[in-house]
């Protein structure tokens, strides 16, 4: 089983708004990662949030919220939360950002597929040729997730593992987020 972890505890500080709560194609962002996600083959749904809002929203789903009161700590404090609250018997732990709309449960499906048959302390997508997310990490690095600190999240400890595999998507668009004004409205354009 493959625990599902929305990380949707960022301060959009660039954004000067809640970048979750914006739509695309008319639905929030965040809903349509949590959409996707509880589709998909994971065996739970968590979502860390720091809003009501996007609380609300995961309830909707049936998702387990777990609330991060401390967002200023960073992603990690986020994944550190995910890890406490997952499932302990999960063989994967897929961590998922909030402001990925156009993620999608066959792209979540196909990853989990992978990390099912390989034997590897990690999963990553590859979208034409750019890493992205989700992610999924073997539960045996659990204590290492805990252990991270800051705003880097996983990305430093997919540098200290060798044996990752990679899924190749040829559409870049699945793996686009927003982080800006700009992508958004960059992202608005491509809704057609």
């Amino acid at each position: 089983m493959i625990s599902g972890i929305i990380l949707a505890s960022g301060l959009s500080r660039r954004m000067g708004t809640d970048k979750l709560l914006l739509p695309v194609k008319g639905v929030p962002v965040i809903e349509r990662v949590v959409a996707a996600a509880t589709k998909s083959k994971l065996g739970e749904v968590i979502l860390v949030c720091s809003s009501d809002s996007v609380a609300n929203i995961g309830k909707k789903y049936r998702t387990k919220i777990v609330e991060n009161n401390a967002p200023e700590m960073g992603q990690s404090h986020s994944i550190r939360l995910g890890v406490i609250n997952s499932c302990q018997s999960a063989e994967g732990l897929m961590f998922l950002v909030g402001d990925q709309p156009f993620i999608t449960e066959g792209i979540i499906n196909k990853l989990i597929e992978s990390f099912t048959h390989e034997n590897c302390s990690a999963v990553v997508p590859m979208y034409n040729g750019i890493k992205g997310n989700p992610v999924i990490f073997s539960s045996k690095l659990r204590h290492k997730l805990m252990n991270l600190s800051g705003d880097s999240g996983g990305r430093v400890l997919l540098k200290e593992l060798e044996d990752i595999t990679t899924v190749s998507f040829d559409d870049a668009k699945p793996g686009m987020d927003i982080d800006t004004r700009e992508d958004y409205e960059a992202m608005k354009m491509l809704e057609d």
